[in-house]
């Protein structure tokens, strides 16, 4: 259960990762604390998310509990496919990386929050999903915003260090990993 959270946590941390990577190679001032503000807005976003999607799924669960399966491995199925779709059309324009233009302080913390929010409603729907099965949906939360904490705060650092190249490849892995894991729920409720 833990490996599965854990491996559901580095997933879904991956959009996290590509957005911080991004931000690392374009932020003027992309040290520790710039990588400690990206890595905790991200890290609380993709905590609080799954448990609002595992709220709304916990509401509807009786209505759909012959079918639980198939809607987790359909929800986990369309947002891994979508880290691939993301991650592949990310890479057929791959030039010189558009930074934007230079922001105020405020609205710097606005793009961060409204990226933050953005790269963690996937998890939302991955709450939902955990709401069909057997998961200590705490648990897993805490682990997926400690782990996206970590794998953000690392990815402003090599990003100001290496550019954002890695990112495509990272939500690629993520994607792939979530598509892994839909068929894992599937398989069991079918099979077992």
């Amino acid at each position: 259960m833990i490996a599965t959270s854990l491996a559901l946590a580095f997933s879904l941390s991956m959009d996290s990762f590509a957005a911080a990577l991004g931000r690392g190679a374009c932020s003027r001032r992309a040290g520790l604390p710039e990588a400690v503000r990206v890595g905790a807005a991200f890290g609380v976003c993709q905590f609080a998310m799954p448990l609002v999607g595992w709220g709304i799924g916990i509401a509807f669960a009786s209505l759909v509990e012959s079918v639980d399966h198939w809607i987790a491995f359909g929800l986990l199925l369309a947002v891994g496919g979508a880290m691939l779709r993301n991650a592949i059309m990310d890479g057929e324009d791959e030039g010189e990386e558009d930074c934007g233009p230079v922001r105020s302080v405020r609205a710097e913390w606005l793009a961060l929050l409204t990226t933050a929010v953005a790269t963690s409603i996937d998890a939302a729907a991955v709450g939902a999903g955990l709401a069909l099965v057997d998961v200590d949906m705490v648990t897993t939360s805490a682990m997926i915003g400690v782990v996206t904490f970590a794998v953000a705060f690392g990815g402003v650092l090599i990003g100001k260090a290496a550019g954002s190249h890695l990112g495509r490849w990272a939500e690629m892995a993520g994607g792939v990993v979530l598509i892994g894991l839909g068929a894992k729920i599937l398989l069991e409720h079918t099979m077992g």
